[in-house]
């Protein structure tokens, strides 16, 4: 009988899995459309959130870190330049190079888009969800975490 208890969790954990993954999804999707991307690729949207994250970056440091050609990332860059989303500098440290940081523009946006998309999960939550619910839900994110913690 162990074995077939087994097997039933583990049937369940992958049903789990699948469900969990379509969900995210759909939050992903929901969250995106409240955010205002403004039709950013996920390159684009990549790029820019590791300047936020790691500062300013050459374009070789950027491909770099992003895996890919300094060809394509010039490509992206050069998108976001016009999109006046960031902006170079001469490299302090090497003048022949230039840094590429975020503009306040797209610091500002990047503010924006986080505030509606937390206003909307909160409201959804408020509207849709009772008070147990909540802490329902509250229990459930503690168990998320658990699954993504090292």
């Amino acid at each position: 009988m162990g074995d077939r208890a087994n097997h039933s969790q583990a049937e369940r954990a992958a049903t789990l899995a699948v469900e969990l993954r379509a969900l995210f999804s759909k939050i992903k999707r929901k969250l995106r459309e409240q955010g205002g991307r403004n039709d950013l690729t996920p390159s684009q949207v990549s790029v820019l959130l590791r300047l936020e994250n790691d500062g300013p970056a050459a374009v070789s440091s950027l491909a770099r870190a992003e895996g890919m050609r300094p060809q394509s990332m010039s490509a992206i860059v050069t998108s976001l330049l016009e999109a006046g989303l960031v902006a170079g500098s001469p490299d302090p440290n090497d003048g022949r190079q230039t840094l590429i940081s975020l503009s306040r523009k797209c610091e500002k946006l990047l503010r924006e888009g986080r505030a509606a998309r937390q206003d909307w999960l909160t409201n959804t939550i408020q509207k849709k969800l009772s008070a147990q619910e909540q802490e329902k839900l509250a229990a459930a994110v503690d168990l998320l975490t658990r699954l993504v913690e090292d």
